[in-house]
């Protein structure tokens, strides 16, 4: 809460019919077994997505948006560290008040018992970076999210607030270790080249929730985002009863004038599960700085540019023209003909012309009889792309927007056989999609237990106890079961069942009295040193950068299966061929019930298809196991999938019985 001044205020609910993000619907078993499933239509689409307006923020544009956020801060009397990024990450100007704090600090233990990143020192420029790229990633032409919606939507209870215990945890629990700065998807800073202004480019501190962070729009477009430090505390709000009095709130805000965000697609006109989300506490109306803002006043006067160590100004700082979103130069591109059958479809490019991951076979061909071919790989893209074109979106504006993610297909050593997202997909389910198919490969694989029990992290291994102790199994992660996201999430919250405040917390999380959100267990134990080498880069402290590849678990051939990180919200379902796991599909970026939904149908249709290969048998699935809790047993969740969720039919139930 940052000890602020508050404003108390309701929290307001929908009373629409509304379709969750953070779960019901689907009926049923979920993808059980049991019953004869229902054929559903699958026609092919006769509209494609529009892609974005070729919009792009100019040197201008940048000194204008440090300008405004500079002169607010003035008036406020509190010097700020101000960053700006495009759309695909690139940082475009970091600029530093005189007086301004070097550091900030994050959020510590409830008990002080400090684990991971909490009670980090980070420096200010990090943590202005970070929430920059986060209001730029989660945002799209369809949504405008902040830092405060971030906030929202990853704490343990939502929506969070005191009289909310007892509430699942938050729709994207967990999101706030993506985007990392090991992870092997993520570009990284280049001074020139073809490749300099590539994305996605990595956060120094993940995806932030501590107000401060706003996107940056151009005639609708989603052109980059404002991130502010001023206060020295790097948090988050687990309140939204009331409403903060957050100068650097105010700050950045002022930096989006001229380019404000639509506001008819801001957060707090998208509801989840009954409650519009939040997307800022400060208001136009209460901005204190008057008359126009120069950049050349104040530059060299008030403050200057300032360089950051793998991030921004080699061999100088100057102020950059952000990258044209879906050209060549950006990373994000429109897939060529021969890299995937959907014009429609965008690709990552390395700037020259290249896909940086095409479709291809498996890698894994000395760990399973019969990888995943070329053509199986290209079907299960295909065909999830068509069920996600089919999809009503859950987080877009207006509503009955078609759904819009990325999906991502890993083999058994978690190496990616191709990506493809639509062209308006927020950028941060790139990363995150990657992740989430990793996760549910690796936890439904046999080297699940022993690469954890041979990570060079004592506390990472010892998770592996904790998970068979919970679940009654010495056996467990060992390739009996077949995990998802959403399973795998159930054992990674600090209640078990979810939100439920009484219970025992989940195998692969802190107890609640050492948790918040940076510290959610072993997600963020397998990340935690690099953050910390990473950091000690960016400081000069050290002489090396952290690889690009996450996570403290031994590599195979030079790479590990989880290499940019776990992902604990759902969104993947593991690859079977008949009772063999051959690999894992993963989608981000709309409501974790339709990304469910995507990845699971996706999978099913291209089975069927194809043949030979599809979800896991039914006997094989998480929800089979049952946690004893005493009095009481309680099933793992597989998959949720959205009542009515297609808007080229009105069929219910679309998962059941596959």
């Amino acid at each position: 809460m940052k000890g602020r001044h508050r404003r108390l205020s309701a929290l307001t609910a929908s009373a629409a019919l509304i379709l969750s993000s953070c779960g019901g619907g689907g009926g049923g078993d979920e993808g059980g077994s049991g019953g004869t499933p229902t054929p559903v239509p699958t026609p092919t689409p006769t509209s494609s997505y529009a892609a974005p307006a070729p919009e792009s923020l100019s040197v201008a544009d940048v000194e204008t948006v440090v300008a405004h956020a500079a002169a607010e801060a003035r008036a406020r009397n509190l010097p700020a560290v101000i960053a700006v990024t495009d759309r695909v990450g690139n940082v475009l100007a970091v600029f530093r008040m005189t007086g301004a704090q070097a550091n900030a600090t994050t959020s510590g233990a409830p008990n002080g018992d400090h684990i991971d990143a909490q009670n980090l020192t980070v420096p200010a420029e990090a943590g202005a970076i970070a929430k920059a790229i986060t209001g730029a990633y989660l945002s799209s032409g369809g949504n405008a999210f902040s830092t405060r919606t971030a906030s929202m939507i990853v704490q343990p209870h939502f929506p969070p607030a005191p009289t909310t215990a007892g509430l699942e945890s938050g729709p994207l629990f967990g999101v706030q270790f993506s985007q990392l700065p090991c992870s092997d998807l993520a570009a990284r800073f280049l001074s020139s080249g073809s490749q300099a202004m590539i994305g996605p480019k990595r956060s120094p501190l993940g995806l932030a929730a501590d107000p401060g962070g706003f996107p940056l729009y151009k005639n609708g477009v989603v052109v980059g985002g404002i991130g502010v430090m001023a206060d020295g505390i790097y948090g988050s709000d687990p309140n939204v009863l009331d409403e903060d009095d957050d100068p650097e709130e105010y700050i950045a805000l002022a930096g989006t004038l001229g380019f404000e965000a639509p506001e008819n697609i801001r957060a707090s006109r998208i509801p989840v599960d009954g409650t519009f989300l939040r997307y800022s506490d400060a208001a136009y109306s209460g901005l204190m700085a008057t008359g126009a803002a120069s950049f050349a006043a104040i530059n060299g006067g008030v403050g200057a540019l300032v360089p950051v160590r793998g991030y921004y100004g080699d061999p100088a700082p100057m102020v950059l023209a952000g990258a044209v979103y879906g050209s060549e130069a950006s990373g994000v591109r429109r897939a060529k003909t021969g890299e995937f059958s959907r014009s429609d479809a965008f690709v990552l490019t390395d700037g020259s012309g290249r896909n940086r991951f095409p479709i291809r076979a498996g890698t894994d061909g000395g760990d399973v009889a019969q990888p995943l071919s070329t053509a199986e790989a290209t079907a299960i893209l295909e065909e999830a792309f068509t069920v996600m074109s089919r999809a009503r979106a859950q987080i877009r504006q207006p509503l009955d927007s078609r759904a819009q993610v990325t999906i991502s297909v890993v083999d058994t050593r978690g190496q990616a056989l191709g990506i493809v997202r639509s062209p308006d997909a927020p950028i941060f389910g790139t990363d995150v999609s990657l992740q989430k198919a990793r996760t549910a490969a690796f936890f439904s694989g046999r080297h699940a237990a022993s690469d954890l029990l041979a990570s060079s992290s004592a506390d990472v291994a010892g998770f592996v106890g904790k998970a068979r102790a919970f679940l009654n199994d010495p056996a467990a992660l060992t390739g009996k079961y077949a995990f998802t996201d959403r399973a795998n999430g159930n054992l990674s919250r600090p209640y078990f069942p979810d939100g439920e405040v009484g219970r025992p917390n989940g195998p692969f999380s802190r107890p609640i009295a050492q948790f918040n959100p940076f510290s959610t267990g072993l997600q963020s134990a397998l990340v935690v040193g690099d953050l910390a080498a990473h950091l000690g880069f960016v400081t000069g402290a050290s002489a090396t950068d952290t690889p690009q590849r996450c996570s403290a678990v031994p590599t195979v051939s030079g790479q590990n299966r989880v290499q940019n990180g776990i992902q604990i919200f759902p969104g993947s379902v593991p690859i079977y061929r008949g009772d063999v796991l051959v690999g894992g599909i993963g989608v981000s970026g709309d409501g974790i019930d339709q990304d469910d939904m995507i990845s699971f149908l996706g999978l099913d249709h291209a089975g069927t298809r194809v043949g030979g290969f599809g979800n896991a048998p039914a006997a094989m699935r998480a929800d089979r196991i049952a946690v004893d809790l005493g009095k009481t047993t309680v099933r793992l969740r597989y998959v949720n999938c959205p009542f009515a969720p297609f808007l080229d039919t009105s069929a219910q139930n679309v998962c059941k019985g596959l």
